[in-house]
């Protein structure tokens, strides 16, 4: 595609991107309280009189207990997304981040950084609850990949933002900019259109049209509705609930969520992200750990944009084999050198390997396992189920996260930093496998269409008849 002819797109597309870019917003202010603990916690457990004293356990819980928090934060989104909308449930997970922040910013005892965390963790679980539904509705099929990329353009923002910020500024300054995420957030999407599937479901056929035609920037919407009315009362024919998830209907759509869930987040990110410049202050290198962490964020940032503009053109199923690649490749590197660092190897002079396969490992993450499970999970299940789906997706994601981040610590504490990467390169080697045998082609695809290639892909893949997208 030609820059002219990209222009074009963008411009045709641009209230679903704008509607997509306000909604991601909330991305950026929930990934910020997430990567805070990176630059925070060298702050509270080397410096000298920090505003809280903790112990390097202590501080493993502050990172982890966020993952707790997100867990309830993915079952409130399920409990109020379909009853109250994905709008107001989805501005509603701002509350608990701004609290946080304020509670981080005047903490004097370490049980204020517990429950920010936790309120941090809602805010976090209810965002990646609600937004891969609200894009999955809201953008059409040619662009509905790249827009649900933009979950993870943001969520590197965050990252870069406090990578960058957090080692410059003190403990509680950090705090206060941080709040820079909610009031983007809200003064952007307060604006934007609720969903139109969701207001069809409701009986509210006047303001979906005009909403339909917000989006579409055409008057000309009543096909497209008349066709996602059919596909709502097919889907309502049957009441939705958590249990019908579990139905023989949906088994190839629950292996996905498995293998998405477990494969994302067993290679091992969140623990890098949230310990990167401790991680980085075992690496030798002339750069130091705060300006390695830059570095990565700053890399990460570049890097997630290309799936942008790939994963509508390139599609799902390549850019996630060629991600599990990278990232395994990049991870080995790492788990190596650090193997032979605790072999009292002298490794000084390799430093700048293990940092490079560190950023292979960002660069690869970033081109599809952080992108594409999005873009996946707002395509595979039928209406009255996707917020469920979101939240069993959450639910997995939330607990696997917390016991890594959590064992991470224990690990490097007690053992050593290449046990912890010696199981995420081999998680993420199996991830490859699961991926190249499981995940069927959807780009390109209506949501009818993409549900019903998830329902037979099984049978196709058993007849050797490979699903392509046009």
């Amino acid at each position: 595609m030609t820059t002219s002819a990209w222009f074009v797109r963008l411009a045709r597309y641009r209230n679903e991107y704008l509607a997509s870019l306000s909604a991601t917003l909330c991305i950026f202010m929930v990934v910020c309280s997430n990567a805070w603990s990176s630059p925070a916690l060298p702050k509270l457990l080397t410096e000298p009189n920090p505003p809280v004293s903790i112990t390097a356990g202590a501080g493993s819980w502050i990172v982890s207990i966020q993952a707790i928090g997100g867990i309830f934060g993915m079952i409130l989104a399920g409990l109020t997304v379909d009853r109250l909308g994905r709008k107001w449930p989805f501005i509603a997970s701002a509350l608990p981040v701004i609290a946080g922040w304020i509670m981080i910013a005047l903490a004097r005892t370490s049980v204020f950084l517990y429950i920010a965390r936790v309120l941090f963790g809602v805010s976090y679980g209810m965002a990646y609850g609600i937004v891969p539904i609200y894009i999955g509705e809201i953008t059409s099929d040619g662009v509905r990949g790249a827009a649900a990329s933009l979950i993870t353009v943001m969520a590197k923002l965050g990252i870069l933002f406090e990578y960058s910020v957090g080692p410059y500024v003190s403990f509680e300054t950090l705090a206060w900019l941080s709040m820079l995420g909610p009031v983007l957030f809200l003064s952007t999407f307060v604006w934007m259109p609720e969903s139109p599937h969701y207001l069809l479901g409701k009986g509210r056929s006047d303001e979906a049209r005009q909403n339909l035609r917000w989006l579409r920037r055409n008057s000309a919407v009543e096909e497209e509705l008349n066709c996602t009315q059919k596909s709502i009362e097919r889907s309502v024919s049957e009441r939705g609930s958590m249990r019908e998830l579990f139905l023989p209907a949906y088994r190839n759509n629950l292996i996905i969520v498995l293998i998405l869930a477990v494969g994302v987040q067993m290679s091992g990110m969140q623990a890098i992200l949230s310990y990167a410049q401790t991680i980085f202050s075992q690496i030798s290198s002339d750069l130091t750990d705060a300006e390695m962490s830059i570095v990565l964020g700053a890399v990460q940032m570049v890097t997630v944009l290309f799936p942008v503009f790939l994963v509508d053109r390139v599609g799902r199923r390549p850019l996630m084999l060629w991600s599990s690649a990278g990232s395994f490749l990049g991870l080995l590197l790492g788990a190596i050198y650090f193997t032979l660092d605790a072999a009292d190897i002298d490794v000084a002079r390799f430093g700048w390997v293990s940092f490079v396969g560190l950023l292979l490992f960002v660069v690869s993450y970033a081109f599809g396992l952080a992108t594409i499970p999005f873009a996946i999970l707002s395509e595979i299940f039928p209406k009255n189920i996707r917020a469920y789906a979101n939240a069993l997706f959450g639910i997995l994601s939330g607990a696997i996260i917390f016991a890594v981040v959590k064992l991470f610590q224990v690990a490097q504490d007690n053992v050593g930093a290449y046990l912890p990467f010696w199981v995420f390169t081999v998680s993420t080697g199996l991830t490859f496998g699961f991926v190249f045998l499981y995940i069927p082609e959807t780009k390109g695809r209506s949501l009818d269409e993409v549900q019903e290639i998830i329902a037979g892909w099984r049978k196709k893949r058993h007849s050797n008849v490979v699903v392509e997208a046009e």
